[in-house]
């Protein structure tokens, strides 16, 4: 399929309308040119280079170690992909020290291909939020579980569990909602809780992991097909064996090998 430049590209606005969709809409990783390509044909609407390409694609224990030069090598190439989707882009967490490092980020990212930024956390980095919204870069939020700092909050487990949390993580979404997000991904919430966030928020939720009352859904398409099953988490559901289908292209070529040098013989 050619691609064609007079087709309109999916804007944060376009998002906008996914408030209340049924059923949700789709939203998937890429981290390379084909990836990305095979995606906008299957008419995924937006497309996330997420930090979780450290482990899918680089082979680091978690997204932590991922740089600001890989996330852009790799979001030049989903760029290259693309001429229709809506691309998304983590900063990093070694772009989270200051709120100057995340704006930095952020702008390189954009320079980059990138339509709109995504960091991670709630009014823990308002500081953070604030300086990327306020230079009219669109931001994407994301609350609950927090890869980044997966680590130091007790590892992976579901959030929401207790009031408490809860509350926090509404208040949370709603802060962001008010400082410009156009969106929030909930990922890893009790699922009557990201139903209450999603019912309060007049921006649309994404969720991961957090059950069916979001406005959209995402997930890492190496997990969804299959690909990278050695980093794929629990809770996840592949919809395809990638990994299998590989191992066994690799077979039958091999065995048609020994059976061309048989038959030379």
């Amino acid at each position: 399929m050619q691609k064609n430049s007079t087709v309109s590209r999916v804007s944060p606005n376009d998002i906008l309308l996914w408030k209340n969709s049924r059923p949700p809409e789709i939203v998937l990783t890429a981290a390379d040119y084909p990836t990305a390509r095979l995606l906008e044909e299957a008419r995924v609407k937006c497309i996330h280079v997420g930090d979780s390409l450290g482990m899918v694609v680089l082979g680091y224990p978690d997204t932590t170690l991922v740089t600001l030069d890989e996330m852009l090598h790799h979001l030049r190439a989903v760029a290259r992909g693309c001429s229709r989707a809506l691309i998304t882009a983590d900063v990093p967490a070694c772009c989270m020290s200051t709120p100057r490092e995340a704006l930095n980020a952020a702008r390189r990212l954009v320079e980059n291909g990138a339509h709109a930024v995504k960091l991670e956390g709630g009014r823990d980095i308002r500081e953070h939020v604030i300086a990327v919204a306020s230079e009219q870069i669109p931001l994407l939020g994301h609350i609950g579980l927090l890869p980044q700092r997966a680590k130091m909050a007790g590892g992976y487990r579901r959030y929401g569990v207790n009031k408490a949390e809860a509350d926090s993580l509404l208040e949370d979404a709603l802060f962001l909602q008010e400082a410009g997000c156009f969106s929030l991904v909930l990922e890893c919430m009790v699922e009557e809780l990201a139903a209450v966030i999603t019912k309060n928020l007049s921006i649309p939720t994404i969720g991961i992991y957090s059950g069916k009352h979001c406005d959209a859904q995402i997930r890492v398409t190496h997990d969804l097909v299959g690909l990278s099953p050695w980093s794929a988490p629990k809770s996840s559901r592949p919809y395809a064996d990638f990994a299998g289908i590989l191992k066994q292209s690799i077979e039958k070529f091999r065995q048609s090998l020994i059976a061309q040098e048989a038959q030379e013989n």
